[in-house]
């Protein structure tokens, strides 16, 4: 079972995914950048999330070093996977097509889109 990863929690991710291995003041200075947060509340949400298995924490240093512990890509599935299963009742279709007739896609997005159902097409073919 994954815990539940709140939005504070999921910024603080993002954060370590792109920085890496990281001091609180390091993350508490970009978290700044978006919303004022005070540094003990970093601080406390790193140390929870610490305790739910989502960091590690290197205290071998004066200033612990904390690193994610789950892949950025199991997380984005797993909150997929989530959405999908409330918004549309686990129809991946219809995500789909809301996500399609919704947004100005660009002709580099669509042209993805196709490559990616392209490669599915072609993965079940060979099974």
């Amino acid at each position: 079972m994954k815990p539940h990863i709140t939005e504070a929690e999921l910024q603080v991710l993002k954060i370590l995914w792109e920085q890496g291995p990281s001091h609180v003041k390091s993350v508490h200075e970009r978290l700044n950048k978006k919303k004022h947060t005070g540094y003990t509340t970093t601080l406390k949400i790193m140390q929870i999330m610490a305790q739910k298995a989502l960091l590690s924490v290197d205290k071998s240093a004066r200033q612990h070093v904390y690193t994610p512990i789950l892949e950025q890509q199991e997380v984005q599935k797993s909150r997929l996977s989530r959405f999908l299963e409330n918004t549309f009742g686990g129809s991946a279709s219809s995500l789909v097509m809301q996500l399609l007739s919704h947004e100005d896609l660009t002709e580099k997005e669509l042209q993805e889109i196709k490559a990616c159902i392209n490669t599915l097409e072609n993965d079940d073919l060979g099974k």
